[in-house]
């Protein structure tokens, strides 16, 4: 049976409306061991017949079979492996990968050794073969034509077909040159099938044992010059025949394998390209990271909204009559349902809109607000500036880590702050670094009850109002004075205040010692959900204070503002806290519980709702009004659109560039599928390269956000963004990066080899 039959092959170009003839009505035969020249004028059809058998074009007419095997129902994968089991290929124009090097060339052929080392071995064997040893680093562009077209006989030796094609392997060599790479294809022909196209048949006519000839598409003669010495099949037949029968698993294996390997040696072919690659995908990765991080507030349309400030095992108390909870009365609650412990006034852990911080650095010049909330109890660990407080006028502030440059590095730059109007001594700070959680400040036990009965009386929505009346030895009013209220002096003794206003002190200059000055400081508070303005619902704290009692002593003036205390009574904390309990216990009708945990909470409020109390879990979540609801998604969907036209537009700049980019690889690309290298491969390869050129963009971005979310200066300008947020940003830069790859896998192998090399040119 022939190796190679053709029968009334014919082969049409369609062209612009134009029909052309490449070859027609051609029956050949052909075994193994023949070392067939094949002539004929230019333009005749010599090169079509070549690439029609090599099935890197295509035929129209008559049957082409292969050991038996008819063709014509071939689709493009049938070729690719038919071409990988059966052709080698040597082009007049060399068709050598220039940016490989004679041992990448070589090795390309072989890559169906697995093992590395039998591979490198087989490769220098081949290469010492064909005389180019000591050009075996050397890229393909720096060789002369010989030495291509050495390189290209040695990879066809490598791959080991059985049919070798040979489409003017001399004609751009010198005749010196030529003599020696005749001999080189006839000795490594003798147990194959080569055809050699040659305008010049002198060349060969030693060699050759048959020789036909093309006239207008057509044989003109087939002529045998001299017997076949030996058509035996060889390993490369019995390896054709090993390897189809290999099961779909290993094949898919070994394309893998080969695929990697490929990939590899493109990226390192050509380190300027891949450099460029390497930077465009940083710019892309880049570009999405920084529009993801600025359009972060888009998720927050999925954010639980808290009924309370959550705290894990927090549990919220109110009577359901709406009555005041005692402080007895919450004690026993927490005991009898096995709760951690209690808060009775726990305004302040749901404060964080209204309660205004305020510091300002006299060494940095930088003044600054925020909300934060207020707690106690709590450890940040030893990792701090400073200490934690130990007085009820000291705070500890946990701070995202862009305050930094304004309150202090390794020593506290600020250690002044006002809340609700108040001065506290700021003794210690931790920073973090998740910019989407709200600042705290840390109190003691104490401090935190003086913050809350200061937030009662001066930063609350409560109506109240404060009159000093001035009497003298014999009980007599003399005068009358209003004020805005009363205000907290931690260095103030206990049981003593003074009163801060101008007519106050002229008037007092006048009588001189010997006076009593009462303060009545009425509240009207809420009572449940209803406001009552009578005296059913308003608490008056009267207190006397005789001359003696007023000090001299006045609070250190806010620079900010120093009318903050003007028309006040400054009192000690500890008739701050007087004052503020006395209305709460009025009228503060919230407590909260502290279990182990949420779950504990959740099964404590199950109980609890049973015995008269409105039970709140703090993780429970509420339903916005619809107004608020609006607003909330239409700020996320701009957002998001935001984000997603980003995407688009780095999309398109990703794709443009690399197109561009990849264009440089289309012929390599092809004169791999000429040489029968699977199409499956190619397609690893290629995706490979491009996921080799992510790597560094991963790394980039990676640093980048190490750096941006722990340099201060622009931590506080980018949301910090959380792993699946990263996740999505390298999602999305795999998926671009496949998507430009995919396309450019489209458009290489849309179209025949023949076309991708050379144009489908009659020749």
């Amino acid at each position: 049976m022939a190796l190679l039959t053709l029968k009334d092959i014919g082969k049409i170009y369609v062209s612009e409306g134009n029909v052309t003839v490449g070859i027609r009505g051609v029956n050949l035969s052909f075994e193994r061991g023949e070392f067939v020249a094949v002539t004929g004028k230019s333009g005749s059809g010599k090169s079509t017949l070549l690439n029609v058998i090599s099935g890197m074009d295509s035929y129209e007419e008559g049957e082409l079979t292969i050991e038996g095997q008819s063709t014509s129902h071939f689709l493009q994968p049938d070729w690719e492996e038919y071409r990988e089991k059966y052709i080698s290929f040597i082009f007049q124009d060399y068709n050598i990968i220039e940016s490989f090097t004679v041992l990448q060339n070589v090795e390309l052929a072989l890559m169906n050794i697995e093992d590395k080392k039998e591979r490198r071995a087989r490769a220098l064997e081949l290469i010492e073969r064909v005389g180019l040893t000591s050009h075996k680093n050397h890229k393909g562009s720096k060789l002369s034509g010989g030495q291509k077209q050495r390189t290209v006989i040695a990879r066809a030796l490598a791959k080991d077909s059985p049919i070798i094609l040979a489409d003017e392997p001399t004609g751009n060599l010198d005749s010196v040159t030529s003599d020696e790479i005749v001999k080189l294809l006839y000795e490594v022909s003798r147990d194959k099938l080569l055809i050699v196209v040659t305008h010049s048949f002198d060349e060969f006519q030693e060699y050759a044992t048959r020789h036909i000839r093309i006239f207008d598409g057509a044989i003109e003669s087939d002529h045998v010059i001299k017997a076949i010495t030996d058509n035996a099949p060889t390993d490369a037949t019995v390896k054709t025949a090993t390897y189809k029968a290999k099961d779909k698993k290993a094949i898919i294996k070994r394309q893998i394998r080969d695929g990697i390997t490929l990939g590899k040696s493109i990226f390192t072919a050509k380190p300027r390209l891949s450099l460029f690659l390497c930077l465009l995908m940083i710019v892309g990765t880049l570009g999405l990271f920084l529009s993801t991080s600025l359009c972060g507030g888009a998720g927050d349309i999925f954010k639980p909204n808290y009924m309370f400030n959550h705290i894990d095992g927090r549990l919220v108390l109110a009577k359901q009559n709406g009555a005041v909870i005692g402080e007895d009365e919450l004690k026993l609650l927490a005991e009898k349902h096995g709760a951690e412990g209690y808060l009775h006034y726990d305004c302040l852990l749901d404060e964080s809109y209204g309660n205004e911080i305020s510091i300002y650095s006299e060494a940095k010049e930088d003044y600054r607000t925020f909300t934060a909330y207020s707690t106690y109890g709590k450890n940040f660990g030893s990792d701090i500036i400073g200490r934690y407080p130990k007085t009820e006028g000291e705070v500890f502030l946990y701070l995202p880590i862009y305050y930094q440059p304004t309150v202090g590095k390794d020593a506290l730059l600020v250690t002044e702050m006002f809340m609700d109007g108040v001065e506290y001594d700021i003794v210690g700070v931790k920073y973090y670094f998740d910019n989407n959680l709200v600042p705290e400040c840390l109190f003691t036990e104490e401090g935190f009850r003086t913050a809350t009965a200061i937030h009662f009386l001066v930063g609350g929505n409560w109506s109240a109002s404060t009159t000093v009346s001035v009497t003298d030895a014999s009980g007599a009013v003399v005068k009358s004075f209003v004020l805005n209220g009363i205000m907290p002096n931690f260095d103030m003794p206990a049981d003593k205040a003074h009163i801060f206003s101008k007519d106050y002190s002229d008037f007092i200059e006048d009588i001189g010692d010997g006076y009593t000055a009462t303060v009545n400081y009425m509240s009207i508070y809420y009572n449940y959900d209803f406001f009552f303005d009578d005296s059913e619902n308003s608490y008056v704290f009267e207190k006397s204070f005789s001359s003696a009692d007023l000090t001299d002593v006045k609070p250190d003036i806010n620079e900010q503002n120093p009318y903050v205390y003007d028309y006040y009574l400054i009192a000690s904390d500890e008739i701050m806290r007087e004052v503020a309990e006395s209305v709460m216990e009025k009228s503060y009708v919230q407590a909260s519980l502290f279990f182990e945990n949420d779950r504990a909470a959740h099964s404590a409020a199950e109980k609890i709702n049973n015995e008269g109390y409105i039970a709140v879990p703090s993780d429970t979540t509420y339903e916005p009004d619809a107004l608020s609801t609006f607003m909330m998604i239409l700020g996320s969907v701009l957002l998001a659109v935001v984000w997603v036209l980003s995407i688009f537009f780095l999309a398109f700049f990703i794709t443009l560039c690399a197109t561009r980019a990849l264009d440089a690889f289309r012929a390599d690309m092809a004169i791999m599928r000429s040489m029968g290298i699977s199409v499956s491969v190619i397609r690893i390869g290629m995706y490979v390269r491009m996921l080799l050129s992510l790597i560094p963009a991963v790394v980039f971005v990676a640093v980048s956000a190490i750096l941006i979310f722990t340099v201060p200066q622009f931590n506080e300008y980018f949301f910090y963004l959380y792993p699946w947020q990263y996740a999505l940003i390298f999602v999305g830069m795999l998926a671009l990066t496949v998507r430009v790859t995919y396309k450019q896998i489209a458009r290489l192998f849309g179209e025949s080899v023949k076309k991708s090399l050379k144009g489908g040119v009659r020749e």
